[in-house]
C-alpha cells in the first residue's frame, strides 16, 4: 500500500483530478415507474437510503526504511554514517480511509471503488440504520477502479438495481448519495453534463460527467437516474483545490455491471488481448486515404507470438472494426478487445495498402496489468 491515504487518491489531467471516497446508495423495491415529483427527490431518497453504506478501511503499520529516503548519488561512506545514526524499528502509523458503496443483492454484496479498499487489511461497512458489518474483498479491478465486497452477515439486506447508463443523455437529471468528508447520507442533485469523458486515468476511461456535488468520501457511491436506478458510480472530481467545483465523474453502470459479474466468479478479471501497440490516425493520413475524418487505430507494433501476429496482422494496418464494432478512436478498440472472450474467433476489418480486408483473429487472454 502506498503512502497516499485511501481517501485522497488523485489522478492528474489538465488540473487535479481527485479520486473520491463516498457512501453507496441502495435501492430496494424500486421500479422504473418511480418518478421524481415536482417537489424534489425526497421520496426517491427515502426509498434508496436504507441501502447506502459507509465504508471504513484500515491498513496495518508499515516499517519505514529511512535509508531509501536519502538523496540519490550520496557517497557510500556518508550513507553508511546516516544509517548508523538512524533509530531502529520505526514504522508508519496504521492508515485509515473512508468511502462509500451500495448494496446490489440481499445477501450483502457491495460495490465500491478499488481505490477505496486498495491495500486494506480490514473493511467495515455501516448501513444507514446504524448496523455495521465486517466485509471481505471478493475482488477488485484497478484498471476500471471497481471493487466487489461481501458483507459477513446472514441477514437479508436492502439492495439497489442497476439502470441502463447507455440510455442516459446530456441534460438528464441525476442524484448522488454518499458520505463526503464522512457526512453520511448526503444527497446532491444535478444533471449529466457530458458522456464518454476521457480523463486519462486509465485505458478504459468512459466516464459520465455530472455537476452534482461530489467530494472526498463520495468515491464508490451511486449516481441515480429519476427512476432510482444506479446509472453510475461516483469516482473522481476535477478540482484545483480538492473540493467540488461542479465537475465530477462516474463509472457508467454498464461497465460496472460487467466488471462485477466477472469478479463474482473467482475474484479475478479476464480480458481479451490482441497483442498490438496502436496509435491514432493523424489528420493528414486520413486526407491521403480519402477519409472524411480520422478513424480507426493504426497498428504501430505487433507483439511477437501474440494473437495479432498469428492472424497475420501487420505494422501499418488500420483497424476499422473489431468484432463488428466500429472503431472511431483508440478507446473503442481497447474496450472492444477487453470485452471479447478469450479464445473467441472474431472478425477484424482492416485497411491495408489501399483496400479493406477482413481477418479472423483468435482472441488471447490479457496478461495481468497494474493500474
Amino acid at each position: 500500500m502506498t503512502s497516499t491515504p485511501l481517501y485522497r487518491r488523485f489522478v492528474s489531467s489538465a488540473a487535479l483530478i481527485a479520486m473520491l471516497s463516498a457512501t453507496g446508495v441502495n435501492l430496494s423495491n424500486v421500479t422504473p415507474a418511480l418518478a421524481v415529483p415536482a417537489g424534489g427527490y425526497a421520496d426517491l431518497v427515502e426509498t434508496v437510503a436504507p441501502a447506502v453504506v459507509f465504508i471504513e478501511v484500515t491498513a496495518k503499520a508499515q516499517p519505514i526504511n529511512l535509508s531509501d529516503q536519502l538523496p540519490q548519488g550520496i557517497p557510500d561512506a556518508l550513507r553508511r554514517q546516516f544509517e548508523q545514526m538512524m533509530p531502529p524499528g520505526q514504522s508508519q502509523p496504521p492508515r485509515q480511509g473512508l468511502g462509500s458503496g451500495f448494496i446490489i443483492s440481499e445477501d450483502g454484496k457491495v460495490v465500491t471503488n478499488n481505490h477505496v479498499v486498495e491495500g486494506a487489511d480490514t473493511v467495515s461497512v455501516k448501513l444507514a440504520d446504524g448496523r455495521t458489518f465486517d466485509a471481505d474483498v471478493i475482488g477488485s479491478d484497478p484498471l476500471t477502479d471497481v471493487a466487489l465486497l461481501q458483507l459477513k452477515t446472514e441477514e437479508k439486506l436492502p439492495f439497489v438495481v442497476f439502470g441502463n447508463s447507455d440510455a442516459m443523455r446530456a441534460g438528464d437529471e441525476v442524484v448522488a448519495v454518499g458520505n463526503p468528508f464522512g457526512l453520511g447520507g448526503t444527497v446532491t442533485s444535478g444533471i449529466i453534463s457530458a458522456l464518454s469523458r476521457n480523463i486519462n486515468s486509465g485505458p478504459y476511461d468512459d466516464y459520465i460527467q455530472t455537476d452534482a456535488a461530489i467530494n472526498r468520501g463520495n468515491s464508490g457511491g451511486p449516481l441515480f437516474n429519476n427512476a432510482g436506478e444506479v446509472i453510475g458510480m461516483n469516482t473522481a472530481i476535477y478540482s484545483p483545490d480538492g473540493g467540488s467545483v461542479g465537475i465530477g465523474f462516474a463509472v457508467p453502470s454498464e461497465l460496472v455491471q460487467r466488471i462485477v459479474t466477472d469478479l463474482s466468479d473467482d475474484g479475478m478479471i479476464t480480458r481479451g488481448w490482441l497483442g498490438v501497440q496502436i496509435k491514432p490516425m493523424p489528420e493528414e493520413i486520413a486526407q491521403v486515404l480519402g477519409f472524411d475524418q480520422p478513424k480507426g487505430a493504426i497498428i504501430e507494433k505487433v507483439n511477437a507470438e501474440g494473437p495479432a501476429e498469428a492472424a497475420g496482422l501487420e505494422q501499418g494496418d488500420i483497424i476499422l472494426s473489431f468484432n463488428e464494432i466500429e472503431i472511431s478512436d483508440l478507446r473503442d478498440l481497447t474496450s472492444a478487445v477487453a470485452a471479447a472472450n478469450p479464445e473467441a474467433v472474431v472478425p477484424v476489418r482492416i485497411f491495408r495498402k489501399g483496400s479493406e480486408k477482413l481477418v479472423n483473429v483468435t482472441v488471447g487472454t490479457m496478461p495481468k496489468q497494474d493500474a
